[in-house]
């Protein structure tokens, strides 16, 4: 026992020494130092009161030599490849085909999110029947789904009303 209460005031010591055997750190403009030689050659100052951390960025590039020399070169803009119509044709097609496979899935969903809300009235649950705010609380996530759902079928049909060529049987379901 007496072992360790003497490595205790030990380890203190070893952790203080370590901390107190940092470099004085100079800043000479830009750039650090920890040579105390050069930093006063250079008339830096001492910096107090924290660590320093330097990352070494990336230097600019000089102009290249040559034929590019003196001109402004521009990128192309965004957006500027040409798609051959039939490749977009098929992308629009396969979007209409998401979207709409998209919306059949909500609309079944919103089928059932109304059947299981039956008005307002939805059946109770197990412990439902002993904790009515257990049911409140089901009955009011049930009108946020629906709510949601119903948002996200009229997205949808906006969205099928913009790729054009819609079916009006398709949208107004």
């Amino acid at each position: 026992m007496k072992s360790a209460y003497l490595l205790i005031p030990l380890a203190a010591v070893a952790f203080t020494g370590a901390a107190s055997a940092q470099a004085k750190i100079f800043r000479c403009g830009n750039t650090y130092t920890n040579d105390e030689v050069q930093a006063k050659a250079q008339n830096c100052k001492l910096v107090e009161g924290g660590n320093v951390t330097v990352v070494q960025g990336t230097r600019v590039s000089a102009p290249l030599e040559g034929s590019n020399r003196g001109k402004v070169v521009t990128a192309p803009a965004v957006g500027t490849q040409r798609i051959d119509s039939g490749d977009q044709k098929a992308r629009d097609s396969d979007a209409r085909g998401i979207l709409e496979a998209e919306l059949k899935k909500a609309e079944a969903r919103l089928a059932e999110l109304q059947k299981e809300f039956n008005n307002g009235e939805p059946e109770k649950l197990g412990p439902e029947t002993r904790n009515h705010q257990k049911y409140l609380d089901r009955v009011a996530d049930l009108k946020a789904n629906i709510e949601r759902t119903e948002k996200d079928i009229a997205g949808l049909k906006r969205e099928l009303g913009r790729a054009g060529n819609a079916t009006p049987t398709a949208i107004n379901k």
